[in-house]
């Protein structure tokens, strides 16, 4: 067995920018697992926020001895971005292996395209109504938000896509004082979902709170070891495989959040479809899809996910799984 990794760069369509920041590429780690006859692989984004770089991946994905399988993988790093690209990659070649697909292996139902999400980036309201009625045909729109001032921003959005579908991302950014405020003009401006409101060093607050929508556990939820906190907090559990560590854990996830009573969302980082493909088996029946990276990219791997009107398709062979 052989692991190989690289560094992939992929341009964005615009400039994306939340309340933690912009940018305008996507950096990603793709690996390759190969034993001679075979080749899987899976895809990866540090992420700067749990203190990942590319350079700390590559180093837990390169510290792993040699074989490795899925089970052994699980001991061997922890849940997070290096395990998820691992993981995805060891899926895939047992599947190339067998000649089955992967959701077969997993004991999984044939999967079948699922709405997903398109983002609106955080930006003045004049510009996130442009992009809204630019965006106004999708159905479903996420809106990323996170300052003390972004009631003018709903309402820009909802007024540039008056009958879309709304979800918004706070991305940790708001007070407590600040959500409370807002609480009611989501539900007033017909927002289905909001992701994250709190810091998650901070979302004990949610406890008692009014929650008119539904509140969503993304940077709160990693993986099933995250749920006993989460109790009195969400109603919603945000699964994103470089959180959870790859597909094995995301889908213990899903099982464990919706035994315990929580709504499941799938989403994603900014990714090429290499990264999404493993993440559709996941999205199977969720409440809510997120998994709109390669619409954000001007450019995709070969043999890219499908999307049309009925959402993000599963992968072709050939591209994953």
């Amino acid at each position: 067995m052989k692991i190989e990794i690289t560094k992939d760069t992929f341009a964005l369509a615009q400039v994306f920018t939340i309340s933690r920041g912009s940018r305008t590429q996507a950096e990603v780690l793709t690996v390759r697992v190969t034993d001679g006859a075979h080749v899987g692989r899976g895809e990866c984004v540090p992420y700067a926020r749990y203190g990942e770089t590319l350079e700390s991946v590559t180093a837990q994905i390169e510290s792993v001895a040699l074989p490795v399988d899925r089970a052994t993988l699980q001991a061997a790093l922890p849940a997070g971005a290096a395990r998820n690209a691992l993981d995805c990659a060891l899926s895939d070649l047992e599947a190339k292996r067998s000649g089955k697909r992967a959701w077969e292996l997993a004991g999984l139902p044939a999967p079948h395209p699922e709405i997903t999400a398109y983002t609106l980036s955080l930006d003045t309201p004049e510009a996130m109504q442009a992009q809204a009625a630019r965006n106004a045909h999708r159905p479903l729109l996420k809106i990323k938000l996170g300052t003390p001032d972004d009631m003018p921003r709903l309402e820009a959005v909802r007024a540039g896509a008056p009958d879309a579908r709304i979800i918004v991302d706070a991305n940790e950014g708001w007070s407590a004082e600040v959500y409370a405020d807002l609480a009611p003009h989501l539900l007033r401006l017909g927002v289905a979902l909001v992701e994250q409101p709190l810091p998650a060093a901070d979302d004990d607050a949610l406890i008692g709170m009014d929650r008119p929508v539904p509140v969503c556990a993304d940077e709160s939820c990693h993986d099933r070891a995250s749920l006993p906190a989460l109790r009195g907090k969400y109603d919603v559990v945000n699964i994103k495989l470089d959180k959870t560590g790859g597909l094995t854990e995301a889908l213990e996830l899903r099982a464990a959040a919706l035994a315990e009573g929580y709504d499941v969302m799938v989403g994603c980082m900014i990714g090429s479809s290499l990264a999404m493909a493993p993440a559709t088996l996941v999205a199977q029946g969720a409440l809510v899809t997120d998994l709109d990276g390669p619409l954000l990219l001007a450019e995709d791997r070969d043999t890219p996910l499908k999307f049309d009107d009925k959402g993000v398709h599963p992968p072709d062979s050939a591209l994953w799984g």
